[in-house]
């Protein structure tokens, strides 16, 4: 199935995909509560901190070892309760003002805990744990986690140049392609747009086609991404937010223009196999070389792992090129968070235990399970094909991240609608980027004006 609703898929690294916790949540409850005393370090506990982490496909165990391994090293004891439906647990102690100092709970979950705490102002900032240096180590927490992930609105909500929620466990997208396909023909992977439209006039002239996409939801990573690309943070955070006057600046242009382009460059079955029922059609065309790339996630591995495919086939992926010779390269990427309430009672151990979750000890315990810290070096830990997907931060790209901001419902409006689901009809020809232009910039004054404070 498709990315199992990609906003809820549980793709195990194992089988070629991070899981993300937001989506985990699912099935019957489960609680554990456990505590890591001091005693093993042979020193007596002056401090207690209660961590509250979700429960998803990546079990609690992960959370028991970390905590162990942390006081181990600091001597400050970890009282740990996880579960599935974290908000359950730990709502009703806080609404009588007992917090716990640090909590692993992501937003974009139907409970949305963590966005009442953000629109209540009441989550501490956390800027100078980056700062900090790793306890165990000597590197600085901010030298750890790889490039863009404390640049954005899922990590600094309130845009005031401070972060709030410190990135954790994540799955990286991209454009997808066969290596061996490429190194066969002597094409290298394209830095620049420019490169990509040369690389696109010889794989024609070789009887292939530069590009094709599952279905059009797809563009929601590829378009963020390329926003990025196009203006860097700024741009997206303008652009995610309706700004007026916005889609009429150079960067938008930009966006639009490598769009239009690129459908040109699209192997033409492609719109007519964009469903949910017919996608794996369009991914089966990267397998035999009737196209060479795709927009997709580290699941891809896992759901085409039974598929036929060309001789010497071997996954390949590549972050968006830059607009310019020397400009960025970005690859979207989901993640989880983890906080700290305003009102927790131990502040300044809760930093130590976030900035403890980046060391190197707290990394391979969480990746044992297949969960994945957004950290420098992390690929070189793995193996197989994660070893290459997740090694892409380390390879010059930074991280895109964020989506477009809530709005109250509108008929006949919607973000895939209306940036999206166009890209089939600029394929087919039968709109123009000017057409497509417009609509957008009808659509974002409604969703403006309609936006959810």
């Amino acid at each position: 199935m498709k990315r199992i609703s990609r906003r809820n898929f549980i793709k195990i690294v194992g089988a070629g995909a991070a899981a993300l916790g937001l989506a985990a949540c699912g099935g019957s409850a489960s609680s554990t509560t456990a505590a890591s005393g001091a005693a093993s370090s042979g020193a007596a506990a002056a401090t207690t901190i209660k961590v509250a982490a979700i429960e998803t496909a990546y079990g609690s165990e992960m959370w028991k070892k970390v905590a162990e391994a942390f006081t181990e090293q600091t001597g400050i004891a970890v009282e740990l309760t996880t579960d599935k439906n974290l908000e359950d647990v730990i709502g009703p102690s806080m609404q009588g003002g007992d917090y716990p100092d640090v909590i692993h709970l992501a937003t974009g979950r139907e409970a949305a805990l963590t966005e009442q705490f953000i629109k209540g102002n009441l989550i501490a900032d956390i800027t100078d744990v980056l700062s900090m240096t790793v306890p165990g180590e000597s590197v600085k927490v901010s030298d750890k986690i790889a490039g863009g992930f404390t640049d954005t609105s899922l990590t600094n909500p309130y845009n005031d140049g401070k972060t709030y929620l410190a990135p954790m466990f994540y799955s990286p997208c991209g454009l997808f392609y066969n290596a061996a396909f490429l190194a066969e023909n002597g094409w290298e992977v394209p830095q620049t747009w420019d490169e990509m439209w040369e690389l696109g006039d010889a794989a024609l002239a070789a009887g292939t086609y530069l590009f094709t996409y599952p279905t059009t939801g797809y563009f929601d990573a590829f378009f963020y991404a390329l926003m990025y690309v196009a203006g860097g943070p700024e741009f997206f955070e303008k652009a995610t937010h309706y700004a007026e006057g916005i889609w009429d600046t150079p960067e938008a242009q930009t966006c639009f223009d490598i769009v239009a382009k690129l459908a040109t460059y699209t192997n033409p079955i492609t719109p007519a196999q964009a469903n949910d029922q017919d996608f794996t059609q369009n991914q089966q065309l990267v397998l035999d070389n009737k196209a060479l790339f795709m927009p997709n996630g580290t699941w891809i591995v896992g759901e085409m792992a039974e598929a036929p495919r060309a001789e010497g086939f071997e996954w390949g992926m590549t972050a968006l090129p830059a607009v310019k010779e020397g400009g960025d390269r970005y690859s979207y990427t989901w993640f989880e968070q983890a906080w700290i309430p305003s009102g927790a009672e131990h502040i300044d151990a809760a930093k130590q235990f976030v900035a403890f979750l980046y060391s190197d000890v707290a990394c391979e315990l969480f990746a044992e399970s297949g969960a994945i810290q957004p950290v420098l070096g992390i690929a070189d830990s793995l193996e197989g094909d994660n070893q290459l997907f997740y090694s892409i931060y380390d390879n010059g790209a930074k991280a895109a991240m964020g989506n477009f901001a809530a709005f109250t419902a509108i008929p006949g409006i919607e973000v895939r609608t209306v940036f999206f689901d166009p890209v089939n009809s600029l394929v087919s020809g039968s709109i123009t980027e000017q057409d497509w232009i417009d609509g957008i910039k009808s659509a974002s004054d409604q969703m403006r004006a309609n936006l959810v404070e």
